[in-house]
């Protein structure tokens, strides 16, 4: 009898899957990978998961670096280069803050890789260090990079270290200002609220597409313990979810105590 449960389970899945489009699936198997690989980066210590942290933010920042030099079009080669002695010295900063920013292929994907790999490597030690991200965080790994920036890139005067400095701050700020933003702008609404554990179990479920009928039915999250085959049927869910949905809070311990 088990066995037989459990093969309609699997055919209920299969055919919930069926209805899912290849972008979805593709989408659900790229989380699936990367929530793999946190939690395999979460068992890791400090130095090995700033280590692969610092690899993986410097790779993406190289591509995204190589693309940017790319578009440009190496515009630092058509840039004059006139003596330096002939400029007085907030020129030739002027001049070397130019080529950095405007540098072909190879010297962007340098830059970004160093700017994006320490970012990212200084912020997974801070989570580490103090068990949260927040904007503290964020500005202390914006100051890391944007000082290793300034050093790598050579922009500003010949003072390299009073430049690291003001660069630093200066992506700090930025960094903390976009934060702010962020934190601002990605609180859900208000009536989100009541479903925070409704999307938690629909996306477990890959079930997801039908927090919308949830909605338009009011089914909130405190009467997910009420739900029933009727219930979920006047808000238009297939049978196949239908019995995904029952099983799984019949399955939950507190949902099938409240229950």
């Amino acid at each position: 009898m088990e066995g037989g449960k459990e093969q309609r389970m699997v055919a209920v899945t299969s055919f919930t899957m069926a209805q899912q489009n290849p972008l979805e699936q593709l989408q659900a198997k790229f989380k699936e990978v990367e929530n793999s690989f946190k939690a395999w980066l979460a068992k890791q210590s400090m130095p090995v998961e700033a280590a692969v942290v610092t690899a993986t933010g410097a790779a993406q920042g190289a591509a995204i670096g190589a693309i940017m030099g790319t578009l440009t079009n190496d515009i630092s080669s058509s840039l004059p280069t006139p003596p330096q002695a002939s400029l007085n010295p907030q020129a030739v900063a002027s001049l070397k803050q130019a080529q950095a920013l405007s540098g072909g292929p190879w010297v962007q994907a340098r830059n970004f890789a160093v700017m994006t790999g320490v970012n990212a490597g200084i912020a997974s030690v801070m989570k580490r260090i103090r068990g949260k991200e927040d904007v503290q965080s964020s500005m202390v790994a914006a100051f890391g990079s944007g000082a290793m920036f300034s050093l790598v890139s050579g922009m500003g005067g010949p003072n390299q270290a009073a430049n690291a400095v003001t660069s630093g701050l200066f992506f700090a700020l930025v960094q903390g200002g976009l934060f702010q933003l962020g934190q601002k702008f990605s609180q859900p609404p208000a009536e989100d609220v009541y479903y925070s554990r409704t999307r938690s179990l629909l996306n477990s479920l890959g079930l997801q597409n039908y927090e919308k009928n949830f909605k338009k039915g009011l089914l909130t999250d405190n009467t997910l313990p009420l739900l029933t085959d009727s219930a979920l049927r006047d808000v238009k869910i297939p049978p196949g979810p239908r019995l995904l949905i029952l099983d799984h809070i019949q399955r939950d311990p507190e949902l099938r105590e409240k229950r």
